[in-house]
């Protein structure tokens, strides 16, 4: 089966020094780009994260300080990697809730801001939970009867992804459609307003809150009645794309 697509889409996995999404740096970045004609891609780069990689990160990826300490760093490669992905729909396995924050944070703190509004993001690890709950060496094993060689090896990660996504087409025509945006929609979890999930758009469209004291309420209205809150959330330990859809927010309710 071949995609049915309107625009590029990028699957891409990311290798990290941890799983926090505020402080962890990316170590290895793969990607293979699909075009509408057919055409594929694919490029794989390890990164300096300029940190130290602990020990348990590397247990499970294989990757160490002396892998990548003659590597670029993130802000070397940032402005090419931005002009790959640009116009193009992104995929990957669990990766609205960390690749793709992940690396919106990175362009952040390397001061570019990338604007992925108008882009549709397929997480196929949700697609794969909706219809049948398992992790992505059992996806790949379930959907494409192989076993996936080199797990957490990014272009493996990367390459059963893709092809566990085509599997899905095949094998659930009568639920899924070979379309990105409904494929971006199905495999949505939650409707985030940042790509961090700290907030949400209930279902009047509203964007409220999705952790703490103030969860379910609307951030507007928070940002009224406790204005301290604002700042707090700007010195806090948040995602920069958090502060910086919090502050969006906050200057679209002062102009009105």
């Amino acid at each position: 089966m071949k995609l049915n697509l309107k625009n590029p889409i990028v699957f891409f996995d990311l290798e990290t020094t941890g799983i926090n999404i505020t402080n962890d740096r990316i170590v290895e970045l793969c990607y293979i780009k699909v075009y509408p004609n057919g055409n594929e891609e694919s490029k794989s780069m390890r990164i300096n994260p300029e940190m130290h990689i602990p020990e348990t990160s590397s247990a499970i990826h294989g990757i160490y300080d002396e892998d990548v300490r003659d590597c670029p760093t993130f802000k070397q490669v940032a402005k090419d990697l931005a002009n790959t992905i640009e116009g193009c729909d992104l995929a990957g396995f669990n990766s609205n809730r960390f690749d793709i924050p992940v690396l919106v944070e990175e362009f952040l703190r390397v001061g570019i801001d990338i604007d992925l509004s108008k882009r549709k993001f397929v997480d196929v690890q949700n697609i794969y939970h909706k219809l049948e709950r398992r992790t992505l060496s059992a996806a790949y094993k379930f959907y494409c009867g192989k076993d996936l060689e080199n797990a957490h090896s990014a272009m493996a990660d990367t390459q059963a992804t893709y092809e566990v996504l085509m599997a899905q087409l095949d094998r659930y025509p009568d639920e899924l459609q070979n379309d990105v945006a409904f494929l971006s929609e199905f495999s949505k979890m939650s409707n985030n307003v940042d790509f961090a999930g700290r907030m949400v758009y209930d279902e009047q469209g509203v964007e409220v809150f999705n952790f703490g004291k103030y969860k379910g309420r609307a951030v507007k209205d928070v940002l009224r009645t406790d204005p301290g809150y604002y700042g707090w959330m700007l010195q806090g330990d948040f995602a920069r794309n958090t502060k910086q859809v919090l502050t969006q927010i906050r200057l679209r309710e002062l102009i009105k």
